[in-house]
């Protein structure tokens, strides 16, 4: 599973008022995320044929990509347009993946996992908003669980010591307290992180639980 998260500054919480307005904010960040979802699904779609192993590649292209956002983080044209790219070759990434679960549990069950996944950022985006709880007090809980998460996903995968449908709950747990981190972050003006930073955030957020979604749908169908 795709795990890696850019660190983006996260400011100093409680500092000073939002630098840019918290609507403003979020439209930009929610614009951004949406093109990028729109251009790894469009790349999933071109290279649904593509070998794990160019889908791999595509990754770690994806991977670096990561790194050159962080470097142009002054220029948000540039910064915009290598995000764009990484959501393509993302795309490419997943194209193995998704084309494996479409024949396994068939399209219709994909699309219900993409269309789940929206609908559960919608509502953890609205538990960040609408409460009055600061998500970012866990911020260090999370990252400490996202290693854990990592850890012990390398370890079954060479022991087998984790049932696949156990990890993927705990993938879903992780990433929903992740993303109320990250929604809370929004709501709170960014803490010093741009809109694009932002943006990746919510975007890997969204494709990991989409991933355990998948995981899990591929599951029932076994079990079905």
């Amino acid at each position: 599973m795709y795990q890696s998260r850019s660190q983006q500054p996260r400011g100093a919480y409680g500092y000073g008022p939002p630098a840019v307005s918290t609507p403003a904010l979020l439209g930009q960040v929610l614009g951004i995320t949406g093109v990028g979802f729109l251009l790894t699904a469009l790349a999933a779609y071109l290279f649904a044929g593509i070998s794990p192993g160019l889908g791999f590649a595509a990754f770690i292209g994806a991977f670096v990509l990561l790194f050159v956002m962080s470097a142009v983080r002054g220029n948000p044209r540039t910064a915009l347009l290598v995000f764009y790219a990484f959501a393509f070759l993302e795309g490419i990434g997943l194209a193995p993946t998704i084309a494996r679960y479409v024949s396994l549990i068939g399209p219709g069950q994909v699309a219900e996992a993409a269309a789940t996944t929206g609908f559960g950022m919608l509502v953890l985006g609205g538990v960040a908003f609408v409460f009055s709880i600061d998500w970012r007090r866990f911020s260090g809980l999370a990252f400490g669980l996202l290693i854990a998460l990592l850890i012990v996903g390398v370890i079954s995968a060479f022991t087998h010591f984790l049932h696949p449908g156990v990890y993927a709950w705990l993938t879903l747990g992780v990433f929903t307290l992740i993303t109320l981190v990250d929604f809370s972050r929004i709501r709170a003006g960014g803490d010093g992180a741009t809109p694009v930073e932002l943006a990746v955030s919510i975007y890997l957020d969204a494709i990991n639980i989409f991933i355990a979604l998948l995981q899990l749908f591929g599951l029932r169908s076994r079990d079905d």
